[in-house]
């Protein structure tokens, strides 16, 4: 486990809580799954979290939540959540779970 603390974040901020759960999308369009991030403080941290999530193959959507650290992510296939933390390490964030 790592330290909640996430210096690296461009507003700071702490950690959040983690859970677990994915969706399937009621259209059928593909997966949606809520993830908890820790770090995020404003619409900067949220771009730059949704930015690089953005980029993994078969993402068709992101929505990130500074206030609530949370992140829908709709895909077209489910994603490996090895690949979501590596998205989300490189935006300078820290990756709890899935909500």
């Amino acid at each position: 486990m790592t330290d909640q603390t996430n210096s690296s974040s461009c507003c700071g901020g702490s950690g959040g809580a983690c859970g677990s759960g994915a969706t399937t999308d009621v259209q059928g369009i593909g997966v949606t799954t809520v993830y908890k991030v820790s770090g995020m403080t404003c619409g900067h941290c949220e771009g730059a979290v949704s930015k690089e999530i953005s980029a993994l193959d078969g993402v068709t959507s992101v929505t990130a939540v500074a206030t609530t650290g949370e992140v829908t992510v709709t895909s077209a296939t489910p994603l490996a959540e090895d690949a979501v933390r590596a998205a989300v390490d490189e935006a300078g964030y820290e990756l709890v779970g899935q909500a």
